[in-house]
């Protein structure tokens, strides 16, 4: 680290970055409150997630968990079923236990520091630097792959982990540790971006060793499968089947059900969409099927009504399908 840059510029830094935020900060909802509930949720919903897809269930999340006492009460698979579209569900299953320690343990009192919230289920350093810093004012820094990549470009070059949130703690503002943080986040979410950063528009542009000129890293190719779902409607219900309890991904969750190749005497699909999961992009295809192919299903699916489907703790996919179909008619 230069200690020029510590004597004659950091506060200019840290002004300099905070001004910007000020000015060019997104209006997003979970910014309008510092209520560490309010704070918590947006943080875990925003753990490999797009703030487009956040957007669509915070409001939606609140209204049905208006506080962590509510949180704490509800079963998981209404929880589930208020979290379907964001994905990777351990974080609502660890979010809910963590909520139950909270009522059950602590009254219903947050943690105020960062190595408290890692004491709870599903809270990691970067999750409980974020909180306590936003909700309570503590001078803590935030590593996530944003901050991190503005700390590479601004030292040109990557290091170790535990030299990155070196490099975090020595850039915070100790007055301002939360606006501070959500600014680093902000700027490489919006200016100092994986491909073609705005550098002329950065507010650190002057601080910054390598402005933006580093090489892309390598993407893995991504894969490619297709799936195929059996639609079955009877008097305004559909029939669903759950996932097992002991499956490795989205346990207990409710689908469609999945269809083998070949499956429908080759009709034609009544909807073909595409989806993509981390790595891999899903074409997916669903077939009506008819009356006598129900029965080969029925023994280990449920018909469930349209009033159901909402507090159903649907999988994302199932989720998206059944929205596609019922607007389609």
């Amino acid at each position: 680290m230069d200690l020029r840059l510590r004597a004659a510029a950091l506060r200019k830094l840290r002004l300099a970055l905070l001004n910007w935020y000020d000015r060019h900060r997104r209006a997003l909802p979970w910014r309008e409150s510092a209520d560490p509930y309010r704070v918590w949720i947006s943080e875990i919903m925003l753990q490999q997630t797009r703030v487009a897809a956040v957007l669509d269930h915070y409001a939606r999340f609140l209204r049905r968990f208006p506080d962590v006492q509510a949180l704490a009460c509800a079963r998981e698979s209404s929880v589930l079923a208020a979290w379907s579209g964001l994905g990777y569900y351990h974080r609502a299953r660890r979010m809910h236990r963590a909520a139950k320690v909270l009522v059950r343990q602590r009254k219903g009192r947050f943690p105020r520091t960062a190595e408290e919230w890692q004491q709870l289920p599903g809270i990691g350093r970067y999750t409980a630097a974020a909180i306590a810093s936003i909700a309570f004012g503590e001078a803590v820094a935030v590593v996530d792959g944003n901050v991190e990549r503005v700390l590479e470009r601004m030292f040109a070059g990557t290091g170790a982990r535990q030299a990155t949130w070196d490099r975090a703690e020595w850039l915070l503002d100790r007055g301002h540790p939360g606006d501070f943080n959500q600014a680093m986040m902000e700027l490489g979410a919006t200016i100092c971006t994986p491909r073609a950063p705005q550098c002329p528009a950065c507010p650190l542009h002057l601080w910054c060793a390598s402005r933006g000129a580093d090489a892309a890293r390598p993407q893995a190719a991504r894969k490619r499968k297709q799936l195929t779902y059996g639609l079955a409607r009877n008097n305004g219900s559909v029939l669903l089947v759950q996932r097992p309890r002991t499956a490795a991904l989205m346990a207990g969750m409710w689908e469609l059900p999945s269809v083998p190749p070949g499956h429908g005497n080759g009709s034609a699909p009544t909807l073909i969409l595409r989806h993509s999961i981390t790595d891999t992009d899903y074409e997916v295809s669903v077939i009506v099927l008819s009356p006598e192919e129900w029965a080969g299903f029925e023994s280990a699916a449920h018909w469930v009504s349209r009033k159901q489907l909402a507090r159903l703790a649907l999988t994302g996919l199932a989720r998206k399908i059944l929205l596609r179909l019922s607007a389609a008619g």
